[in-house]
């Protein structure tokens, strides 16, 4: 079951030469478990660093996330680190495969960190893998893959541990529209099968359309737009 997520006063501000520069200023939403919402903005009005706060890849100055009851950022930072593991898949516009790992090796990964054995890991690898269509890949490296291909492992790779949330930050940013269609078709069918929160970040309007649930981001702070698309 999901999560359901809330965001309460949210800021980041980063200090530069002595000088702060407040990117997060105050955001305030709650996303209800099995949604579907993107994000969109322009460049540099705080997206990515949202993302990264709420997949707990970053802190914030101040605020707090929630996820149900659980309020991620007073845990230990171990705890924290097990946390996101377990609970948090990330997709990215570069897919940070490890090119000397094949397909199956890459998605085992996660689990593999999480102590699994390596037959229990690879045997949730495969299954992921055969849910993207990717049975024929097993044993390709990220080289011997389309860009299409690796993001199919990189969404696997990000799916293998059942997280309640998956974050995606551009996710076809480098890829064709025939390949981007693909990844978003897959998306609202995970979504509908697996009943995971998924957040998009883009600056594709297409994508960002296709979503039951809009969120603008400007200057650091988040609106919905879902009622005006």
């Amino acid at each position: 079951m999901s999560a359901r997520i809330r965001i309460e006063h949210l800021r980041k501000v980063y200090v530069k030469d002595g000088k702060q520069l407040p990117v997060l200023r105050g955001i305030d939403v709650e996303i209800a478990p099995g949604e579907m919402v993107s994000i969109a903005g322009a460049s540099g009005a705080g997206k990515s660093t949202f993302l990264h706060v709420l997949g707990t890849l970053d802190h914030p100055s101040s605020g707090r996330v929630l996820f149900d009851s659980l309020d991620v950022f007073k845990m230990k930072q171990a705890r924290i680190a097990a946390f996101r593991n377990e609970s948090i898949g990330f997709v990215f516009q570069f897919h940070h495969l490890l090119p000397e790992f094949s397909a199956l090796e890459n998605v085992a990964m996660p689990a593999m960190i999480a102590r699994k054995s390596r037959a229990q890991a690879e045997a949730m690898a495969r299954e992921l893998l055969v849910r993207v269509g990717l049975e024929q890949r097993l044993t390709h490296k990220p080289g011997e893959l389309s860009g299409g291909e690796q993001q199919r492992v990189a969404l696997a790779r990000a799916l293998v541990m059942k997280p309640k949330l998956l974050l995606a930050d551009e996710p076809t940013g480098n890829l064709d529209v025939g390949t981007s269609d693909g990844i978003h078709a897959l998306f609202r069918e995970l979504n509908q099968d697996m009943g995971i929160t998924i957040i998009v970040v883009t600056h594709n309007p297409i994508l960002a359309a296709m979503m039951p649930r809009q969120l603008c981001m400007d200057a650091g702070l988040l609106e919905d737009v879902t009622a005006d698309a």
